[in-house]
């Protein structure tokens, strides 16, 4: 057999000065020739091809891949390979000349089909490890750059970081027969609300099997002054101080002290008007008293910068999964946040909803994210919305789990025999049943509660 000079000299070298393990992707390339099946295998486990260095070995890869289905047992697999280069250099799908049939001859006999997934590992770790050293170049450049963004630039970073190591890319696919099993036993047990997030309101929970799920994404729809944050702050509350389940309120709109004025309102049962013009009397500060401890102890995070991009929320998401158990984000509101560069308003809206539903799979937690309505609801007599007024909605309904659409008939008239109540129209309830929850509007105290507590 031919030495290494023999088989690599001068002439066919690989030109490129990037760091690789030569030898592992020599072997590798070797060994998926005499057994194809590994470029499945492999693959599966997470290796990617794109990460062999050198053109030859990487394009060796793909024609076994593009063989595997009709090579045969008898046959000689890198005279296939090497009819196949050929092809593909003179229709030039490759630039770099083609590893010739005896030097293909030479590298199958390299073969090591028992130690694929080691040679497989050593060229990741090359490639992951100059793919990192990389990334500290371009993050030392843009750190000493003037135009340096702590918030979008550190945000843009950890993406990057977490894209280093490719994710394995096995396949989730499982057969109907191994499935039915357990979808017979659900259809006979009560399901359980362990992994449940209350909403705060009786109805709306049993509608919801128990509350919000992981992996979902939530939207609360409504038009101005309908009193969505009020509904969303109180999704929260009722997660994060009621249950100790902790939770993110990323307000766009609202100052983080207004916010807590709200809460505070709501839970004393404090006019918001009168807290804020300096008269709460001793009683007020009496129940305030009372429920400062709870509320002193709630793992309630919240965060009103204004400039909310996507990266840097999944950042923050990231970090608080890891440090405190992040159960549910609230997004106050989907059409405030920095959208992605898009042809058109309605596709940066789409790729952000799209992106919130994303996050809510990755992390396991539940995503609620209001959005304004446009004026499709002012335009009908009985002014109730409906989920195709999702304002720039795109694809908003369609990534959405459940949407839910707060009504107030008082908004509209003043004198309304329903003044003081408010509906949840759950519009949409991706595997579940949609209906109204009617639930009673206490604004003055920032809050809306079950009618029971009226």
């Amino acid at each position: 057999m031919s030495t290494d000079t023999d088989l690599w000299g001068p002439d066919t070298a690989p030109a490129s000065s990037a760091p690789a393990d030569l030898e592992a992707e020599r072997i590798l390339a070797a060994t998926v020739m005499a057994q194809p099946s590994l470029v499945d295998d492999l693959a599966a486990d997470g290796f990617d091809p794109a990460d062999i260095s050198d053109e030859r070995l990487r394009m060796v890869w793909f024609a076994v891949e593009d063989l595997a289905p009709s090579l045969t047992s008898g046959e000689i697999r890198w005279e296939a390979v090497a009819r196949t280069l050929d092809t593909w250099h003179a229709e030039g799908r490759m630039a770099a000349r083609p590893l010739t049939g005896l030097q293909l001859a030479e590298l199958y006999n390299q073969a090591m089909p028992g130690a694929a997934g080691y040679w497989a590992d050593r060229i990741t770790r090359v490639a992951v490890a100059a793919r990192t050293a990389a990334l500290g170049t371009s993050m030392r450049v843009r750190a000493t750059s003037p135009a340096f963004d702590p918030d979008g630039d550190v945000a843009e970073f950890q993406a990057e970081i977490d894209n280093l190591v490719r994710p394995a890319a096995a396949s989730q696919a499982a057969l109907l027969g191994d499935l039915l099993p357990e979808a017979l036993k659900r259809a006979t047990t009560k399901p359980t609300t362990e992994d449940r997030i209350p909403t705060g309101f009786v109805d709306l929970d049993a509608l919801l099997s128990g509350g919000w799920a992981p992996g979902q994404l939530v939207v609360v729809g409504a038009r101005p002054a309908m009193g969505k944050t009020t509904l969303a702050s109180g999704f929260a509350r009722a997660a994060s101080i009621t249950n100790k389940i902790p939770t993110y309120f990323a307000s766009l709109e609202m100052g983080k002290d207004e916010l807590a004025n709200t809460i505070l309102c709501s839970e004393a049962k404090i006019a918001l008007h009168h807290l804020k013009q300096g008269i709460v009397d001793d009683t007020d500060l009496a129940r305030a008293a009372l429920k400062l401890p709870a509320m002193s102890e709630a793992p309630l995070h919240i965060d009103d910068n204004a400039l909310v991009t996507l990266p840097g929320l999944r950042a923050t998401v990231r970090n608080l999964v890891r440090t405190a158990g992040l159960r549910l984000l609230v997004v106050d509101y989907l059409q405030l946040m920095q959208a992605p560069r898009a042809e058109s308003r309605q596709v940066a809206v789409s790729m952000l909803s799209r992106g919130l539903k994303l996050l809510a799979k990755e992390f396991g937690i539940t995503v609620i994210v209001l959005a304004q309505l446009n004026r499709g609801p002012e335009q009908r007599t009985e002014k109730k919305p409906m989920v195709s007024d999702l304002r720039e909605s795109g694809s908003i309904e369609q990534d959405a789990d459940i949407v839910i659409l707060l009504h107030r008939e008082d908004a509209y008239e003043k004198e309304s025999p329903r003044a003081g109540e408010a509906d949840l129209i759950v519009g949409k309830h991706r595997g579940g049943p949609t209906a109204t929850v009617t639930v009673a509007a206490q604004l003055h105290f920032s809050r809306f509660v079950d009618m029971a507590q009226t």
